[in-house]
């Protein structure tokens, strides 16, 4: 398979690997931090915003979700949408959390799921679908279509039932909330441009999973709509925060009105959710657009670890058996106790925590010996008539492991001499709003303005709709892998390996296979309409299709596609129907980086005809 000019020395493209048709998924992401392939161009981009009557981004975290809306001619009022009042609460986003009956039926998403499932028998309980952080079940793993998560009682359904039901719940409650805010006028969902966001660390099938869940979820209609967006969350948030006055922000001693009214100045966003933490570098142009300047980084580092510290610690302090008999007879309950203690991680001053020990924990335990007996080892915590007082310190080291990993993070990339000129560190997501976190990042950078938005938890998702109705904002990306196709080439002793070389159906020419043809390399910058230009042979003369398989690896490049580090993205199949002409056939290859996507639209030149190259990357 080829990927190079004209100028250059020929390659070719091998036949498929059968006539059968391959099934090729349209919105698929093939440089894992930047960009998905799409069937659209910019210009259709801002043209189907521009047909829009609302924006809506729908935030989907791992802890918790929301969304926001606005008319899509004017980003002047944002709405958000508050959550859980008919329990008391009034927060901008919901758990993401879904609850599903013993007949695997829907029932409830959010604080009505949490409450639902809360209140259900044991028995029953068991016999029901809770889903909580699975959110992350798409980070660092292998994403399929046809994946299974698994419930809080060990139960499993399909992956794509769990998202989808959710984003189908988000889609109503939204439509629902814009035909009350239009004075009860039914918004037809082409009038809608929905935006997804998703962590710049994921893979390209975690992205294109994200995009088939729209899809079943009912947000769009097809796989190739451009009425879907994907948006990176660190991004996102940037698009926010540049925009702010500097009230906007917690209290800083930073002296500038708007990021976006001093081009040059130069920040680093952490994304600061429950399940990964993503980072990113921009730098303000003269026209309000931004260039990203370093590679996406972050990991799985979120504020859900801290959580997950916290039962650590009561596992030990609840020994001989009590807490996992606990965990595993009262779920609901734990569920309850987990939420608390979520929410005071991050609202809690510099205190001590006190948490409340539910019933059914403390009966069990005194069963076992007088209650007061289990703390008599506990370092950082006392029993206090019916509550756990946990210290300051002792919860500070619960973050331990999410700030050391932050911290270390942030100081490979800003002790890059590249990086010099970056001044500001804005802290972003629900895990922000943790003064801990943020007490420990001042700590680490005081040469830096260290800045939160207020709204922390919704700037993703404003930022999001900011991006729906400009996705051209984002005028330059950083590709975070090396990223090619698999080719042949005329064989060279020389230089290729024997074992590669293959002999050509008639006998008349030698070649060298699963050679590595690099598109775009680690930590290069692609500006949103560059397009590249390739052109392409078959190998063989009578072969009515060729095969094209898409490679990403993070050294700066490689020989063959086989190498240690090489990570097969997908591949795709496009006809050649016309053999007249043999290998002297031509396939021109364009590929259009831009945006969050990207284009690539294949033509054979002999019979002039074009399609765009779709990847599958859920069937690898």
């Amino acid at each position: 398979m080829s990927l190079q000019s004209m100028t250059s020395g020929q390659e070719w493209l091998h036949p498929a690997v059968s006539a059968r048709a391959v099934h090729i998924s349209p919105q698929s992401h093939l440089f894992t931090a930047l960009w998905l392939p799409a069937l659209h161009t910019s210009a259709l981009l801002s043209a189907m915003a521009s047909k829009s009557v609302f924006v809506v981004a729908i935030d989907f975290g791992t802890s918790y979700s929301g969304y926001c809306f606005s008319l899509a001619s004017s980003t002047d009022q944002i709405r958000q949408v508050y959550w859980g009042t008919e329990h008391g609460l009034k927060t901008p986003k919901t758990p993401t959390c879904i609850l599903f009956d013993q007949k695997q039926e829907f029932r409830k998403f959010g604080y009505d799921a949490v409450m639902k499932y809360k209140s259900l028998p044991s028995k029953e309980a068991d016999n029901w679908y809770f889903f909580q952080n699975f959110k992350m079940c798409l980070y660092n793993k292998k994403v399929t279509s046809g994946m299974e998560l698994k419930a809080s009682n060990g139960k499993t359904l399909p992956a794509l039932t769990v998202f989808s039901e959710s984003l189908r719940y988000l889609k109503e409650h939204a439509l629902e909330t814009i035909q009350e805010a239009s004075f009860q006028t039914v918004c037809d969902l082409e009038e809608i441009t929905w935006v997804i966001t998703v962590p710049a660390i994921w893979s390209s099938a975690a992205r294109q999973f994200m995009r088939l869940a729209a899809k079943e979820a009912g947000l769009i209609s097809d796989m190739i709509s451009e009425k879907l967006i994907i948006a990176l969350e660190p991004e996102a948030a940037s698009l926010w925060c540049k925009q702010l006055p500097q009230e906007g922000f917690l209290a800083d001693n930073s002296d500038k009105k708007k990021f976006e009214d001093s081009p040059g100045i130069q920040y680093i966003v952490v994304d600061c959710g429950g399940g990964t933490i993503d980072i990113t570098v921009h730098e303000i142009q003269e026209n309000h657009y931004l260039k990203e300047l370093h590679k996406a980084a972050g990991g799985g580092w979120g504020g859900n670890r801290v959580d997950e510290n916290f039962t650590d610690f009561l596992k030990e302090i609840f020994d001989d058996g009590v807490w996992d008999e606990y965990v595993k007879t009262y779920p609901t309950e734990l569920q309850h106790m987990m939420y608390n203690f979520s929410l005071q991680k991050c609202s809690a001053g510099r205190e001590a925590v006190y948490i409340h020990c539910y019933y059914n924990l403390t009966r069990l335990a005194m069963c076992k010996k007088d209650i007061s007996h289990f703390f008599k080892k506990a370092q950082g915590a006392v029993w206090c008539d019916g509550m756990i007082m946990i210290t300051y310190e002792k919860i500070k080291s619960f973050f331990d492991y999410s700030i050391k990993n932050i911290i270390h993070s942030l100081k490979e990339i800003l002790n890059k001499p590249e990086m010099a000129k970056v001044q500001y560190i804005l802290l972003v997501g629900g895990f922000a709003s943790s003064i801990i976190l943020r007490d420990a990042i001042r700590q680490a950078f005081s040469k830096y303005h260290i800045l939160c938005p207020m709204e922390a938890q919704v700037a993703i998702a404003k930022g999001a709709v900011l991006f729906g109705v400009n996705p051209h904002i984002i005028a330059s990306r950083v590709s975070a892998r090396t990223y090619g196709v698999s080719v042949n080439r005329k064989f060279d002793a020389a230089i290729h390996d024997s074992l590669k070389q293959r002999v050509s159906k008639a006998g008349d020419y030698i070649y060298c296979t699963d050679l590595f043809k690099k598109l775009v390399g680690i930590e290069e910058s692609v500006n949103i309409n560059e397009v590249a230009h390739h052109i392409l042979h078959p190998t063989e003369p009578d072969q009515t299709s060729a095969r094209f398989s898409f490679y990403c690896t993070e050294k700066q490049d490689a020989q063959y596609v086989d190498e240690e580090g090489m990570e097969l993205l997908g591949s795709c199949t496009v006809p050649m129907p016309d053999t007249k002409l043999g290998k002297e056939r031509k396939l021109k290859l364009d590929i259009k980086f831009g945006l969050t996507e990207f284009e690539v639209t294949c033509t054979d030149v002999t019979s002039k005809q074009s399609r765009a190259i779709i990847i599958d990357f859920l069937a690898v």
